[in-house]
């Protein structure tokens, strides 16, 4: 989402008629406010732990102008601001917090809630005055700039740390395979890791985005090959429909999956930090055109998102329906269907680690064997057998059950009398 949502508010008495704005750009929430109103709201919601500071001090540069802009920027730098970056959990308690609606403003969204209790939440419409973010267009676009840069550094922090996790999964071997493909990007990562060093310092915007401006091509290259590396263990496990050749091709497929997405990592960690000292440069240079330039990376973040959803949704469709396939096989090929599906739930966790700090939500359920007991139960499971084994007998530990195109099976005494 692209659009800012603004809310004004009160908590019942506990405020103390202390106003509070809610600034969202659908990455994240900028709370505006007497200081200790902003932690009595953060309290409020649960979400104290979660927000980090939010400098509106920077207010002055990303928005160059006077007469009231002037006037509204110096009395909101007076108060204290905080960011939470929106993840499911917290963007839920938001809305039981009271939510971000639409207003009249284009792109401006806040809500009113009426007082229920002494610690429920009253939201005010109030638009006018000269300290309110919805009075002063230019303030507005000045905050949801400097809430894009929050957002891309916040992402770049948890990517770092996926990578930490990803690196702790990973073999001599595939680390090897790893950095072979991340050394064609050491010189870029280099020069944006100085840019941002000296961004945190409050170096020179100009002379940050020198360093940087021709590095993003290198990035995408590399990027754009981990993707394919993806579509292409997808297109692996396409078309098996034996165990064995399930086996074969899921074997390890959790760390060769966990190596391309510890690519798209590194690749998108820095993509975060260029787009950081990106928005610094545009916020010096050319102020007015910071809201347009805002709402272009926000596009550009959810076309990347988008395409990595494209091929993460392709890969895990792949592996689910070769989980099915192996489930189906559990009375002939009960190890073997067990160890693919092992290495398919493995790989899954890693796709929806690496989702985590991009904001993609999975509703996913880990796949789960069938016992071999109820699967000789199961008139399917004994046809798809049947048509493998024909008339021979298997035998399973000592029980022999005789599975026949008829679809007939004995039931073994236990689950360790099944074979591979």
């Amino acid at each position: 989402m692209s659009h800012i949502a603004v809310t004004k508010g009160l908590i019942g008495e506990c405020f103390m008629a202390d106003e509070i704005e809610l600034v969202g750009d659908g990455d994240g929430v900028a709370i505006v406010g007497n200081p200790s109103a902003v932690e009595r709201f953060l309290d409020h919601a649960g979400l104290r732990e979660q927000a980090q500071r939010f400098d509106l001090g920077r207010l002055r540069t990303a928005t160059q102008a006077g007469g009231d802009t002037l006037t509204t920027v110096a009395k909101i730098v007076e108060k204290s601001g905080m960011y939470l970056k929106l993840t499911p959990e917290s963007a839920q308690q938001l809305r039981d917090a009271g939510g971000l609606m639409k207003t009249k403003t284009k792109g401006v969204s806040h809500a009113m809630l009426g007082e229920t209790g002494k610690k429920s939440l009253k939201w005010l419409q109030v638009e006018d005055g000269p300290s309110s973010l919805l009075s002063n267009p230019a303030v507005l676009s000045g905050v949801g700039g400097l809430m894009s840069q929050l957002a891309q550094q916040v992402e770049a922090h948890e990517l770092k740390e996926l990578l930490v996790r990803i690196d702790e999964k990973l073999d001599d071997v595939r680390r090897v395979q790893r950095d072979a493909v991340l050394a064609r990007m050491t010189s870029a990562g280099a020069a944006i890791d100085e840019a941002m060093t000296i961004h945190a310092q409050g170096g020179d915007p100009k002379t940050v985005w020198d360093k940087v401006s021709g590095v993003s091509t290198t990035i995408f290259n590399v990027q754009d090959q981990a993707l394919l590396d993806l579509r292409a263990l997808a297109d692996n496990m396409d078309g098996k429909t034996k165990t064995g050749e399930l086996k074969r091709a899921a074997r390890g497929i959790d760390g060769e999956v966990a190596v391309q997405l510890a690519i798209l990592a590194r690749c998108f960690e820095l993509q975060d930090s260029f787009r950081v000292v990106e928005l610094d440069y545009v916020l010096s240079t050319a102020p007015e055109n910071l809201e347009g330039h805002r709402l272009g990376v926000a596009a550009a973040r959810e076309m990347r998102r988008a395409a990595v959803l494209g091929s993460t949704s392709r890969l895990m469709s792949r592996l689910d329906a070769a989980g099915a396939i192996a489930n189906d096989n559990i009375l002939l090929h009960a190890r073997a269907a067990r160890s693919v599906i092992g290495w398919l739930n493995a790989t899954a966790e890693i796709v929806e680690d690496f989702h985590a700090p991009l904001g993609i939500g999975s509703a996913r359920r880990p796949l789960s064997a069938i016992r071999w007991r109820e699967a000789v139960r199961d008139p399917q499971q004994r046809r798809t057998a049947g048509k493998e084994a024909g008339q021979k007998a298997l035998v399973a530990g000592g029980a022999v059950a005789a599975l026949a195109f008829t679809g007939q099976a004995l039931t073994p005494t236990d689950d360790s009398q099944s074979t591979s």
